[in-house]
């Protein structure tokens, strides 16, 4: 994971220099940039590139650890090092490495999964030698079982909700899980830069070729509905548009990736823009691995982590054999006490006639319950007598869906209310506030909005604010004269 974190903060690194190059030939065009002139400065800094880079470090780099050392275990322990199964394994690792370059040549996902594999498979098959000299084999498997039953519990958990639902309890009701959640909120977006396909882009810069014709000016204002911001320059953009008789040619980062007749765009561009975007999406297979990796080499690196400083601690006191023992039991307990808790502070279903009665319950959760329904039902937030005690709210989960539900509101005496919450200490808060600003519908919310875009120094907050600003059909137009 040491390796993994190397790696993934320089990969990040160069992903933020890309970045910067395409905002600022944005803000050199005279349009709005995502992320603004504030956050720009920090794409050229080494600390925000290593702190995004703990993102692929705990999935990427916990997944292929993790699979690596089950993979060691197996041709050791259960095939007890037979050639063959080796042959295999080399056969899938060398599989993968080609399915991820399958499309283009990946340098750092080639990295991650040429380097790592190997580092931790020797590591271990040297460590379960060394267990077997020492007779301490058994041990694995003591090890192994409360690992495997906390994963069925686990795996008893997921759902929609899961993770809302553990941000809710274990971030939001803490002073320390409110600043680990910042932490996440400020980070993860210059790991997300790496591996977004277009669709999932907030920006997307275009050189359109074909704009001396009038098809070609047409096609420019058609691709700006869709965020694709006509620049100058030479960078690779995102799409460079090329007409070759009747018909265009699109390309992404210089290589074409679809070439369509202009009678059949101007037919239906919607769907020739999603057909492009899809086609040039190179880092479907990375995301869904890194996904399954959060889910499963996430967990088990904090576990191991927790467990191994726990064992540390014990070993002042015990044997090493009992010192780890006794860990094991100890995490077990602890995991299933946080799993049981997570499952009774879940929010529950409750119907829509005990409303009144839940939200002024003495349980954050159940209030917090009651205003899912109210969100998602679409009621009218202001008819309630707790309203008030709502807009006062000290539980950062009671105001994020609290604010939520102003989205749905058309009373007009709550629209500053939500305003108030735009100055909210919590991240979150401010964004679900300026989601429902987008939700209303209100115009005369855009000068507020577009405020938040210029002087605020959080990129999630002008991620939001600018998917408010399109939710409220503003579009992209010149702010200035281009240099």
């Amino acid at each position: 994971m040491i390796l993994a974190q190397m790696l993934a903060s320089v990969h990040v690194y160069l992903s933020n220099g890309d970045l910067y190059g395409s905002v600022k030939a944005i803000k050199e065009a005279g349009y709005l940039p995502i992320p603004n002139s504030l956050v720009m400065g920090q794409l050229h800094k080494m600390g925000p590139a290593f702190f995004g880079g703990l993102f692929f470090t705990f999935s990427i780099g916990a997944g292929i650890s993790f699979l690596s050392l089950a993979l060691a275990w197996i041709w050791t322990r259960a095939f007890y090092h037979k050639p063959l199964l080796l042959y295999f394994f080399l056969l899938l690792w060398v599989g993968s490495l080609a399915a991820l370059n399958f499309h283009e040549f990946k340098l750092f996902v080639t990295l991650y999964f040429l380097l790592i594999p190997p580092v931790v498979f020797i590591t271990a098959v040297k460590s379960m030698s060394n267990l077997d000299k020492q007779n301490q084999r058994s041990n694995e498997i003591i090890h192994m079982i409360p690992v495997i039953v906390l994963a069925l519990f686990l795996a008893w958990q997921i759902d929609s909700r899961m993770f809302t639902d553990f941000r809710d309890i274990y971030l939001f009701s803490n002073s320390v899980g409110s600043k680990i959640n910042k932490f996440y909120y400020k980070y993860t977006l210059y790991a997300a830069e790496v591996f977004k396909s277009l669709s999932q882009k907030m920006l997307k810069t275009g050189i359109n070729e074909s704009k001396k014709t009038a098809g070609g000016r047409m096609l420019e204002n058609i691709f700006l509905n869709y965020d694709y911001i006509p620049i100058k320059g030479n960078i690779e953009a995102d799409l460079k548009v090329v007409s070759t008789g009747d018909d265009f040619v699109f390309k992404h980062q210089g290589s074409p990736v679809l070439q369509i007749s202009s009678k059949a765009f101007f037919a239906d561009p919607h769907r020739a823009i999603m057909e492009f975007e899809q086609k040039s999406d190179r880092w479907a297979l990375f995301r869904q691995f890194t996904l399954f990796s959060l889910l499963t080499g996430f967990p088990l690196a904090v576990y191991v982590l927790v467990h191994g400083a726990i064992s540390i601690l014990f070993g002042f006191f015990f044997r090493l054999r009992t010192s780890s023992l006794i860990t094991s039991g100890l995490c077990f307990v602890l995991c299933l006490l946080l799993i049981f808790s997570f499952q009774l502070n879940r929010s529950r279903d409750i119907s829509e006639e005990n409303l009144a009665e839940e939200l002024n319950s003495g349980r954050w959760q159940n209030r917090v319950a009651a205003l899912k329904i109210i969100d998602k039902s679409g009621l009218e937030i202001k008819q309630f007598q707790a309203y008030p005690e709502l807009l006062r709210s000290s539980y950062i989960a009671e105001r994020y869906w609290f604010v939520k539900t102003l989205a749905n509101s058309r009373n007009p005496e709550t629209y500053g209310d939500l305003l108030s919450f735009l100055n909210d200490s919590q991240p979150n808060v401010v964004s679900m506030a300026l989601y429902a600003l987008g939700k209303r519908g209100n115009k005369k919310s855009i000068g507020r909005i577009m405020q938040v875009i210029k002087t605020s120094d959080d990129w999630y907050h002008q991620w939001y604010a600018y998917r408010a600003l399109r939710a409220l059909g503003w579009r992209q137009t010149k702010l200035k004269q281009a240099p």
